[in-house]
């Protein structure tokens, strides 16, 4: 689940120039029509069943890869893993992949029952099912609203500490049965996962195989995301747009292991603190449990206020998982690593058209 800064210093300006400003909005596209593209992906929620899907699939996701397939019944829908859409590399396991699935379960949970269907998630080996339960009284989730303005804010935060009362209703709001959630604020341990991130960015930049999965899911302007409908839109990380041919070019070229390592410690020492999830088993129903209680804790940051971004190196690489685990006194395996803090808004990630994640 994590976004990687692209570094492009001046060259897409000198580009731009010698291409013509026409050319390369044509190229590129513009932030105006994304942002109009991104508001029709997040308008109010009608009730419809495809739009409780719409809703769904607002969820976080790894690289925004969106890897479920929803298939709607009478009395349920049923979200499935497309692994069409894995990220083999970077998730050999599919451990992120059936997080994913158990995001969008919270989402489509809180969407169905906000619109009355009221049901209950069951978890079936690798698949999630919300089942819809007698009645139409609609529950008016608090939750709801953040649901269309979560995002994954790469960016620096401003270092404020989140008061305890807001910390309890992060804790509060995640409990799930079958994960444990550790929010850490105290410096020094904030300090030794840092350590933890920057080694293992700097292990996944060394591997070849890794840095090309990750381009092929980097979208380098408005344009390729808005067609593709996923991937990580570089401008969400405050990086310029460029042409995709470009974009390449610079991501093969420019983009640097110090740098970055310097972008991770930056920004984790600008926030306020961390969370790490843990399952109490590593298998794909679990992991959607993991999926879950992640949702909800970044919904609840969203309606308190906060930003929050992925940082899971240390758990992608498996050798560092040991110490992490150390660090937080657990001895099962850590699933997921997110920061959090106040900071800006940015623009959002890209989503698939509802007609292209239901099954016939």
């Amino acid at each position: 689940m994590n976004r990687r800064q692209i570094l492009l210093g001046a060259s897409g300006v000198l580009a731009a120039a010698a291409v013509g400003a026409g050319a390369w909005r044509s190229a590129t596209g513009t932030m105006s029509a994304y942002d109009d593209y991104s508001a029709r992906l997040r308008a109010p929620l009608s009730g419809e069943i495809a739009d409780l899907i719409r809703y769904a699939t607002l969820a976080a996701n790894g690289h925004n890869t969106q890897p479920w397939r929803f298939a709607a019944a009478a009395d349920a829908i049923t979200i499935a893993p497309d692994l069409s859409r894995r990220t083999a590399v970077v998730d050999p396991d599919d451990h992120h992949l059936f997080v994913s699935l158990g995001c969008a379960a919270t989402n489509l949970a809180i969407a169905a029952a906000a619109s009355g269907r009221p049901g209950e998630v069951i978890i079936d080996g690798p698949t999630a099912r919300y089942t819809f339960t007698n009645g139409r009284r609609a529950d008016d989730d608090p939750l709801l609203a953040a649901i269309v303005r979560r995002q994954s804010t790469r960016a620096d935060y401003d270092g404020r500490p989140v008061p305890p009362g807001d910390l309890a209703a992060l804790q509060a709001a995640s409990v799930v049965a079958g994960v444990d959630l550790a929010i850490i604020t105290a410096p020094a341990a904030i300090a030794a996962i840092r350590d933890l991130v920057i080694a293992g960015n700097g292990a996944q930049m060394r591997d070849a195989a890794f840095m090309r999965e990750l381009k092929s899911w980097i979208r380098f302007n408005p344009r390729s995301a808005m067609e593709s409908g996923d991937g990580l839109l570089a401008v969400a990380s405050g990086n310029p747009s460029l042409p995709t041919a470009l974009g390449g070019f610079a991501f093969d070229h420019l983009f640097d292991t110090a740098a970055e390592n310097e972008r991770y410690a930056r920004q984790i020492a600008s926030s306020a603190g961390i969370a790490v999830f843990v399952a109490e088993q590593a298998d794909p129903a679990h992991w959607i449990r993991v999926g879950q209680a992640c949702q909800r804790f970044a919904l609840e940051a969203t309606r308190l206020g906060l930003k929050l971004a992925f940082v899971n190196q240390p758990v992608e690489v498996a050798a560092l998982r040991p110490e992490l685990a150390r660090l937080i006194g657990t001895t099962r395996r850590p699933d997921l690593v997110l920061r959090f803090g106040y900071g800006p808004s940015l623009p959002f990630s890209p989503r698939r058209p509802v007609e292209d994640v239901i099954s016939s």
